[in-house]
């Protein structure tokens, strides 16, 4: 089984590792619930901004993000203009690449032309019954019919870094699916 048991003696999902800023985001935010079109457009963006680099990247730098992104309010990330663009290329707290700089900002855009909640749209996508724990980390895809049919409808609406797999990192972030492993305290708190 892929689970290890960390410090303070609780067992737990393998990648959570020994790291400070792992444990804490595995044991308080990965796969719990989360709702609300800011909060979903922020995970949103950092998944499409982990793609290609390691969780823990995007983790440590989410603080600048914040900053830089301000606070993920659809709103004002859609009035982002090409000077933005320039200054978060220049900004060392954050992943500098344009085509991810500028996805968010698009994707902002498509947040407040759905005429509906980001947030109501991602999770009518949630699979309808609980899955059985995974007994470690193998068994955990890495997309599912749901995160593809989730990435074909962003597509179809204009996001951008919304394929399958970030759809599916986006659904376990959220809560949407529960993939913490069998013995994983936070899977047994539920």
């Amino acid at each position: 089984m892929s689970t290890e048991v960390v410090v303070d003696g609780r067992v737990r999902c393998s990648w959570a590792g020994q790291s400070v800023d792992y444990v804490a985001y595995h044991d308080d935010e990965w796969g719990r619930e989360l709702r609300g079109d800011t909060a979903i457009f922020e995970r949103l963006s950092l998944e499409a901004f982990q793609s290609g680099l390691s969780w823990i990247t995007i983790l440590r730098k989410r603080p600048a993000f914040r900053a830089a992104f301000a606070g993920f309010d659809p709103e004002a990330v859609a009035g982002f203009g090409s000077e933005d663009v320039h200054r978060l290329l220049g900004d060392p707290g954050i992943v500098r690449n344009r085509a991810k700089i500028e996805a968010t900002v698009a994707n902002a855009r498509a947040t407040l032309a759905l005429g509906e909640s980001l947030s109501d749209l991602l999770w009518s996508f949630a699979p309808d019954r609980e899955r059985p724990a995974p007994a470690g980390h193998e068994d955990v895809p890495a997309t599912t019919p749901e995160s593809t049919a989730m990435a074909k409808e962003l597509k179809k609406r204009g996001f951008r870094f919304v394929g399958p797999t970030t759809a599916y990192a986006l659904m376990q972030a959220t809560g949407m699916v529960n993939d913490h492993v069998a013995g994983c305290w936070v899977r047994d708190e539920g």
